[in-house]
């Protein structure tokens, strides 16, 4: 079995990890007619389940995965997995449906309706009991997993936020805590209330259609895949003591050494591109803060000016549609989300950790 739990090892490093995911997100909405299928998906959880029995076997990931904290991650897990499965199943069948000139699903069913006194809020009630009592058995056959009071000399390491939390900790390594913890959630809320008045497209409402929202639908599920659920799972099982990076199957040794990850881009611009051009980088102690990030702040200029015009010059359709305010809000929101994996893979690459950095205001992007 070792050979295979260094090869899981191996696919869990950052850069293979996180391309392995956009890779199978492509190639899950790209597969979706086949991946809806009963077969396909009992056999999916089959592998899964089997792959599951079989890391057990490794001390290490039996230990983290066992956790009673990581009880309610795994039912995450399972009920999104399900969840997904069950909305583009519909989805699938009423694209074909509608390919052949048929109504789509809901709206033959919309034909017999039923008043929300009783009939509804009788289901609701029925629903509402079932959850009370699951969360009943759950809180009396689990135990609470809460450890012992705090102790300023003796940390625990590594210290991790409960499961729902793990996630922002995770970009905490990767952008300043104003972003990770403010700037990013913020965003996403600003763009969960500006969806309705910025997506205006009248098609596929009231019914599940993947191919009449194509765009909608993949960008949401990427920043809630991809930006919220990895990050969480990454922080959760591969993030050892001293916040290091560490493979599902190997021992946290708390003197593991990591890279430095401490490089900006000013000194790649001053001192090694410098170097590279001149033979002689410059020294930056002497400058002014603004000069010094000024490469930081083009860079960030063109990315958030460039960008948006390129977008809409290619998609005029798209930008017609929107208009100018809609299309600037939508487009701020995509740049700040595709920022994040950005960030990361140039942090996982480079060992950059600021694009802009400004100590003198305790700044940094």
């Amino acid at each position: 079995m070792q050979p295979l739990f260094e090869f899981g090892n191996w696919l869990c490093q950052p850069v293979v990890f996180y391309t392995g995911l956009l890779a199978a997100f492509a190639g899950a909405l790209a597969c979706r007619g086949f991946l809806v299928k009963t077969k396909a998906a009992a056999s999916l959880l089959d592998i899964g389940l089997l792959m599951f029995g079989v890391s057990t076997l490794n001390p290490q990931f039996a230990r983290e995965a066992t956790r009673p904290d990581n009880a309610a991650l795994w039912t995450m897990l399972f009920l999104t997995g399900l969840c997904l499965w069950v909305a583009f199943r519909q989805a699938v069948d009423n694209d074909a449906r509608l390919r052949q000139g048929l109504k789509p699903e809901e709206a033959e069913a919309a034909t017999a309706r039923l008043h929300v006194w009783p009939h509804l809020l009788y289901l609701e009630l029925v629903v509402a009991a079932f959850v009370t009592a699951l969360l009943l058995l759950w809180a009396i056959g689990l135990s609470a997993p809460l450890e012992q009071p705090a102790d300023p000399a003796n940390s625990p390491n590594p210290a991790k936020a409960p499961w729902y939390f793990v996630g922002l900790q995770e970009l905490l390594v990767y952008f300043d805590p104003w972003i990770a913890g403010v700037l990013l959630p913020l965003m996403a809320v600003t763009g969960l209330v500006c969806l309705p008045y910025c997506d205006r497209n009248p098609e596929g409402v009231g019914h599940f259609s993947f191919e009449k929202r194509r765009f909608a639908i993949a960008i949401f599920l990427f920043a809630f895949l991809l930006l919220w659920l990895a990050p969480i799972v990454v922080g959760t099982f591969l993030r050892g003591p001293n916040w290091s990076f560490y493979g599902p199957y190997e021992p946290w040794d708390v003197h593991k050494l990591s890279a430095a990850n401490n490089v900006n881009l000013s000194q790649l611009f001053w001192q090694d591109l410098m170097r590279f051009l001149t033979g002689q980088p410059r020294a930056m102690e002497a400058m002014h803060w603004f000069k010094r990030e000024l490469p930081g702040f083009i860079v960030l200029a063109l990315y958030l000016t460039v960008v948006p015009a390129v977008v809409a010059r290619i998609y005029k359709k798209l930008y017609e549609q929107l208009g100018f305010i809609r299309y600037s809000i939508v487009i701020l929101h995509l740049l700040v989300m595709l920022a994040v994996p950005i960030k990361m893979y140039l942090r996982w690459a480079f060992n950059l950790k600021y694009v802009i950095f400004v100590p003198e205001f305790f700044f940094g992007v």
